[in-house]
């Protein structure tokens, strides 16, 4: 009974060093998607920014307007 129980610990000790392992390894993936993310909203923020600042010519043309900081 006692080698059994034995066993059951160390196959669970392996399994829980697995799952931790996992575990930092998705962290570290919802970091990198967090900063991808980031990016990408500046990134749109950015343009709508730019798009925002446009005035468009009576010849149909866009020309940025005078942004003043």
């Amino acid at each position: 009974m006692r080698e059994q129980l034995e066993q059951r610990v160390s196959e669970l000790k392996a399994e829980l060093e697995k799952g931790q392992q996992m575990l930092a390894e998705l962290e570290g993936k919802e970091a990198e998607l967090r900063q991808t993310l980031l990016r990408i909203s500046g990134a749109i923020q950015v343009i709508e920014e730019l798009l925002a600042a446009e005035t468009p010519t009576p010849n149909g043309t866009a020309q940025l307007a005078a942004v003043t900081p």
